[in-house]
């Protein structure tokens, strides 16, 4: 697809500082090696954009990109302080995962720059439905305390539909944090060996930031996923995938964000 074809097709909306796509899975967002991203086609169309956040090549949805610096400055200063409310949707194959739940383990970077759990695997347990690990067991080294709350949006004989609000935004920190408490999501490569779907199953679904320069100061954005997200559950969940959302859409309501 072409840079003008991508714009055309996947934009969510656009002002005088910001651009927003639904990015489909597979292509990247910026500075993947050996690999044509969104900032780099722009700028082969001499089109100048500034990545506010990241989400990976093989997630689909939700990207924010500035057109200017002024605005790229005020949005990322949101995502380092955390005060960016982002929400994502999730495929687990599995079942057995709470109406809510808490993943608090942190994480560390390992052998070949891959992102782990920065405790043993044996020492990650459940009390109610948080899963975490107690401080004695935390490996030596660099470590970055890490959070995500979810809710179950649907379930079936063999897989579960999440809503997902990482507290922290590390690199693969929900697709590590689902594998290491042993509900990987559908099609992910890092942790989904069976290769019985073509894609990972994790959409960038929502995102809420302050923007100064709109008329209510607020960017409220959302990507709905298109039907291949739903693929392993559409034959099993009999709710349309708008009941679906609407259904994610009142469960993140009624939680607040954890502050950590």
């Amino acid at each position: 697809m072409s840079w003008p074809e991508l714009r055309k097709e996947c934009l969510i909306l656009e002002d005088e500082a910001v651009l927003a796509l639904n990015k489909p899975a597979g292509i990247s967002v910026t500075g993947e090696r050996h690999d044509t991203d969104i900032v780099e086609m722009a700028a082969a169309q001499g089109e100048t954009l500034y990545p506010v956040h990241r989400i990976d090549k093989v997630t689909s949805g939700l990207v924010l990109l500035a057109k200017e610096l002024p605005a790229h400055g005020v949005l990322t200063r949101q995502f380092n302080k955390r005060t960016a409310q982002k929400a994502y949707l999730a495929v687990t194959a599995s079942t057995g995962l709470p109406d809510r739940g808490v993943i608090d383990l942190p994480l560390s970077v390992g052998r070949k720059n891959r992102v782990r759990i920065a405790a043993p695997r044996e020492s990650i347990r459940r009390a109610g439905d948080t899963w975490l690990v107690d401080e004695q067991d935390v490996l030596a080294g660099k470590n970055y305390p890490s959070v995500t709350e979810f809710a179950t949006v649907a379930r079936t004989d063999s897989h579960t539909v999440l809503a997902l609000r990482p507290i922290t935004g590390r690199r693969h920190q929900i697709r590590v944090h689902l594998a290491w408490i042993g509900h990987p999501i559908v099609g992910d490569p890092l942790f989904d060996r069976t290769g019985a779907f073509e894609r990972t199953h994790l959409h960038s679904w929502r995102l809420t930031l302050d923007a100064p320069w709109r008329p209510n100061g607020l960017l409220e954005l959302e990507a709905e996923p298109g039907a291949d997200f739903w693929q392993p559950v559409a034959e099993s969940v009999t709710a349309d995938p708008r009941q679906l959302l609407s259904s994610a859409s009142e469960l993140m309501a009624d939680t607040t964000p954890t502050a950590h």
